[in-house]
């Protein structure tokens, strides 16, 4: 397995593990259940975790796919884009791991943040997105934007064949 395969194995992890997270989270401050916000603390700090692993294993499928002749504005674009996700997976963490203090303290101040943890998880689930696709594009040629498929393109234009 070389780090391009591993890079693919990780990336999902903290894009998927967010989603979870949030859902958790929600219906963690729906219920008023602890339990459940601690939960979704824990899921976001692993979701740090392995984003913090995508992005180690990324300079190494960087190098296999350039071999492969993938454009480095392509890869650039997707190494910007997921470093920016990746600052709010930090902030995500750390205010997981404040969170999870503070419940266990039982602080009075622990709800502002579980709604401060909501308002980042949601931040970082938009990126996602970006990061994702932008990713994806990479080796998935059918996704890009313009692509030609049997002639015509996804704006539905048709393509000359002159």
């Amino acid at each position: 397995m070389n780090k391009a395969h591993l890079h693919m194995v990780f990336n999902h992890f903290p894009i998927i593990g967010l989603f979870f997270g949030i859902g958790i989270l929600l219906y963690g401050i729906v219920k008023k259940q602890t339990i459940l916000t601690n939960t979704a603390y824990v899921i976001f700090i692993i979701c740090m975790i392995m984003g913090k692993v995508t992005m180690m294993t990324g300079e190494g499928a960087e190098e296999i796919v350039e071999k492969l002749g993938i454009s480095h504005h392509m890869i650039h674009e997707h190494e910007e884009i997921a470093e920016t996700f990746m600052k709010v997976l930090y902030l995500l963490g750390l205010t997981s791991i404040v969170g999870l203090f503070a419940n266990a303290k039982k602080h009075a101040k622990a709800h502002f943040v579980t709604y401060f943890a909501i308002v980042v998880a949601i931040g970082a689930a938009i990126l996602s997105k970006s990061v994702g696709t932008s990713g994806g594009e990479i080796r998935h040629t059918e996704i890009r934007e313009n692509v030609a498929n049997d002639g015509i393109n996804i704006n539905h234009e048709a393509i000359d064949e002159d």
